[in-house]
Formats: C-alpha cells, structure tokens, sequence
C-alpha cells in the first residue's frame, strides 16, 4: 500500500498524519527482535502511524528496520531531545519526530530541517513559541498530570488555531472524551502495545486490541 498523500510544508504535514491516524502507540521497544513484528501487529490491526522512543539503546534501530520492512507503517522517532536527535531522523528518513518538550534550540534545528516535528508543551508561552516558528499541531505532554481535558479546553481560548496531540496518562476509557475535544486531532499512548504483552510475542493480542480500538476510535 502506497504512502497518503500528504502537505509539502512539514507542520501541515504532521497535522495530516495525526489527523489520519487518531491514535498513536508510543513504542518503547528494549528488544530490536521484537521491532518488526510489533510492528506487523499494529498495522495489520489498522494502527499506522508509530512512534519509536528514542529512550532505549536500540529505539533509532528500531524504527529504522520498521520503516525497512513493514511498508505500510508510517514511522518516526519519539522522545527527540536534541538537534542530533532531529539530524538522525531525518537522515533515517523517519516520517515525523515528537519531542516531549520544546527548547529554542530544538525549534530553531526543526524549523531549519524541514521534518515535520510535533514539539510538546504544557504552557501558553510554550504554545507561543511554538506558533511562533510555524509549528500549529503540537503534542499536549504528559496530558493527565498536566491537567487533563480542562486544560486543553482553557488553552482552546487564546489558541483556536493551535491542535494538539495528547499523550501520557491516558487510559483507554479516556480516549473518546479527549478525541472528542476540537483542537485534539490524536491521541498517543502506550496501552496499544502492553510491554508483557510484547515479552511474550503474543502479537494476535496486539492486533486485535488495534482493531478493537480503531474500529471505535479510528477516523
């Protein structure tokens, strides 16, 4: 299956592919044998769109031989820290990066690459410098302890023009409320792919709770 289509300006493009995908597992994977038939399970469940941490030693590799070998996956890193971080994926040819956080210098190396980037944020100046360099569709992180629903809501006031992308802390029975937001055009998280679950190479479990949850969430 070929690749959507998607916008050439790199902020339009991550909006996109959020839109698109609805939910998005965040994959902290320890074991690069397990990278690509993880993988295979998400997608065959109808879950495309991954994000590979970059928390474990081999989470670059990992996302790396998913986007060589399971075509259908719409892959990029997770977790980028740093401009290194950004260089890398985009030397990996990654889709998309996310970053938990949101440093001038980051900004500054995102707009300058040109890789769609979702920075995160908590706050109005966060938000504010973000829009200032062109980047609209942002990742609301860790969304519960940060305040949840009625803080994305308060924050819809000043910025209507802003999208978000909540991750960290949310359960499954929260995601339809939060999809149910106008400014939320995903939902991130790790319950998609249970670590014990991934141990155990129990990937029927994985694909039919991806299919599951499409089938109720998914656009």
């Amino acid at each position: 299956m070929a690749h959507d289509p998607i916008p050439a300006d790199p902020s339009a493009q991550s909006a996109a592919l959020m839109r698109a995908a609805r939910l998005i597992p965040v994959l902290t994977i320890t074991d690069l044998a397990t990278a690509v038939p993880l993988a295979h399970a998400l997608v065959a469940g109808g879950v495309r769109m991954l994000e590979v941490t970059l928390r474990t030693d081999c989470g670059a590799d990992a996302a790396i031989a998913i986007k060589d070998e399971v075509p259908d996956a719409i892959v990029g890193f997770g977790t980028v820290l740093t401009r290194a971080d950004l260089e890398r994926a985009k030397k990996a040819g990654m889709r998309f990066a996310f970053s938990p956080g949101a440093t001038t210098a980051l900004l500054d190396a995102a707009a300058e690459l040109g890789i769609p980037f979702v920075p995160g944020v908590q706050t109005a100046s966060e938000l504010m410098a973000a829009a200032e360099r062109g980047f609209h569709t942002v990742k609301f992180f860790p969304a519960e302890p940060a305040g949840g629903i009625p803080a994305l809501k308060a924050l819809a006031g000043p910025f209507p023009h802003m999208r978000f992308c909540p991750t960290g802390g949310i359960a499954e029975d929260r995601i339809e409320a939060w999809l149910a937001l106008p400014n939320v055009v995903a939902v991130g998280g790790s319950w998609l792919a249970p670590d014990a679950e991934v141990a155990r190479g129990d990937w029927d479990a994985i694909t039919a709770r991806a299919r599951r949850v499409m089938a109720k969430f998914g656009g």
